[in-house]
């Protein structure tokens, strides 16, 4: 018994001891954007110890036996988030099996939820990485009880496993009659008999958080008449609402921004796709900023494009630039790819910042991050250094002459 118990002592002990005794890491000759929005600190050092921010300042000395990393005066700024993303339910869209995020049939409408059919082991959440994104949003499209497409949830891009960082992040909505719908359920809660209730129990389970305040309804919204509504909802039913899309939010910037609305908005809209976006332009994100709303990106085009999860992160860089050639600030934009979609979609206790204390979720970066020319040197998920390695990149080793991989660099070899 007693051999039994020192082995599994000892079972436990190498299991913890690769936390315990993780190494610290220390960025040093850093230009810092330690709070996003805010001017760079110059010349900073970063330590980075258990997976969160030890410490951050500028000069200041690398702790005693830290793995030291020259950042050489290259931007360092938070792990990038992608706002609105398929990120880890879609691989392969002209398969069936190839994507998990929406449900077509049964009872499941509110209550479909996205946690469950994660998969960490997708070769898209690589890719991602490879640009910098070490967060995103991820939400369902569909399910067989409209208006409520089902819970989305915020994941972290790690290599392990865990993926998940907050499962029921909002309840997702297509415009077309949300305001009755909860209503309907605002009634089943005072009372009413089953014949009154338009939602199942599991559905109405699922958007008690939303009626509570603690979850917001992210409402797929491009057009004008469907964000007022969406406002009105948010007023009279006193529930958080983040819109999404929002290709019209422009008309209506100083009402959302009264009614604390944030906008996931597509920096790409300039073109009306549908009826419903007659009025999108590539100046939507500064109208909205200006107008003091909270924004973020996201590429968000009816929550069905393709560059929702295979371009996740190049067209985040990409939209961000767009953006501000388009009269946002740089500053702003890094606002909007950081701490504001953590702000919304609430994980901004422990992420979006370089702040002591915030996960390590830590980028250097060669060139402008807000632009495509731009790439990470080194990135870190709450403190773990991530592989820039991608399915791309090894296809290219694979086919491509010897000489080609002189044209590669070589962290991503």
């Amino acid at each position: 018994m007693r051999r039994a118990v020192l082995a599994l002592m000892g079972l436990v002990t190498t299991l913890v001891a690769p936390a315990a005794m993780a190494q610290t890491t220390a960025i040093v000759h850093a230009k810092a954007y330690v709070q996003p929005g805010a001017p760079p600190m110059l010349d900073a050092t970063i330590v980075i110890e258990a997976g969160k921010i030890k410490a951050v300042a500028a000069g200041l000395a690398p702790p005693p036996g830290a793995e030291v990393v020259d950042a050489k005066g290259a931007i360092v700024t938070p792990g990038l988030m992608n706002g609105a993303s398929q990120l880890g339910i879609e691989e392969v869209t002209s398969t069936d099996d190839g994507a998990d995020r929406a449900v077509k049939a049964g009872p499941l409408g509110a209550a479909f939820d996205i946690q469950y059919a994660l998969n960490s082991n997708s070769e898209l959440l690589r890719v991602a990485r490879f640009d910098g994104v070490t967060r995103a949003m991820t939400l369902p499209t569909g399910s067989a009880s409209a208006p409520f497409t089902g819970q989305g949830a915020a994941l972290r891009l790690s290599e392990s496993a865990d993926i998940l960082d907050r499962p029921k992040a909002a309840v997702a909505v297509q415009t077309g009659g949300p305001s009755d719908a909860a209503r309907a359920y605002r009634a089943e809660k005072h009372g009413l008999g089953p014949r009154d209730q338009v939602l199942n129990h599991l559905d109405a389970e699922a958007l008690a958080p939303v009626l509570d305040g603690t979850v917001p309804l992210a409402i797929a919204a491009t057009r004008e008449s469907d964000i007022r509504q969406a406002i009105a909802l948010s007023r009279d039913e006193h529930v958080r609402v983040v819109i999404v899309g929002g290709a019209e939010a422009w008309r209506v910037a100083d009402l959302l921004a009264a009614a604390k609305i944030p906008v996931v908005l597509d920096p790409f809209a300039d073109l009306p796709y549908s009826l419903d976006e007659i009025g999108a332009r590539l100046d939507n994100a500064a109208r909205l900023r200006k107008a003091g709303v909270v924004i973020a990106f996201g590429m968000v085009d009816d929550l069905s494009s393709v560059y929702e999860s295979y371009l996740a992160g190049e067209t985040l860089r990409e939209g961000a630039g767009l953006a501000i050639a388009n009269g946002l600030t740089w500053d702003q934009a890094l606002e909007a790819v950081t701490e504001s979609p953590a702000r919304i979609w609430g994980v901004a206790d422990h992420y979006g910042s370089l702040a002591v204390g915030q996960d390590a979720d830590v980028v250097i970066w060669h060139g402008d991050p807000l632009d495509v020319s731009g790439w990470p040197d080194a990135v870190y998920v709450r403190g773990a250094k991530a592989s820039l390695r991608t399915r791309q990149g090894e296809l290219g080793e694979r086919y491509a002459p010897s000489h080609a991989n002189d044209l590669w660099p070589s962290n991503y070899r």
